[in-house]
């Protein structure tokens, strides 16, 4: 079976789902930077302390299940950037949390993007909020277009 580009986005897309819910809300940046790690996936796992649990294993992307603490995390790394970037931009419409860095992404819960960024580098990126479906008064920050790309 070949793994295609809309397959790849749709099964990160429901693990994003699974493991951060539907959120969106911005958070502090200010954590202390360091240097991005490069790397293979596992390599990037080990620098976090990960025992990677693969789920994809193809030729554009990688993506495994990682722990921190008791929380859960995708972490994928990818062929290209253009590669990389067309995962973001379609996993992002479904809200998280997103660290960023040179070919490879980890997808979880806030504090745990915001955790794995002091260890890991990067720059933290924020999907989508979908909370304005909630029930009470004037939720939700507006969503702000992403230029001609």
């Amino acid at each position: 079976m070949r793994v295609t580009r809309p397959m790849l986005a749709l099964s990160g897309a429901v693990a994003i789902l699974a493991l951060t819910g539907c959120g969106g809300s911005g958070g502090k940046d200010e954590a202390a930077v360091v240097k991005e790690v490069s790397g293979s996936l596992e390599h990037i796992a080990a620098v976090a302390d990960c025992k990677p649990n693969m789920q994809t294993d193809a030729d554009t992307i990688r993506q495994a299940l990682c722990k921190k603490g008791k929380e859960k995390y995708v972490l994928a790394t990818f062929a290209t950037d253009r590669g990389q970037r067309e995962w973001i931009n379609t996993a992002k419409d479904y809200g998280g949390f997103y660290l960023v860095g040179r070919k490879w992404v980890a997808v979880g819960h806030e504090d745990v993007v915001q955790a794995l960024r002091g260890t890991l580098g990067g720059s933290v990126e924020v999907g989508t909020d979908h909370s304005g479906h909630s029930s009470g008064g004037g939720g939700g920050s507006s969503h702000s277009g992403h230029g001609d790309g």
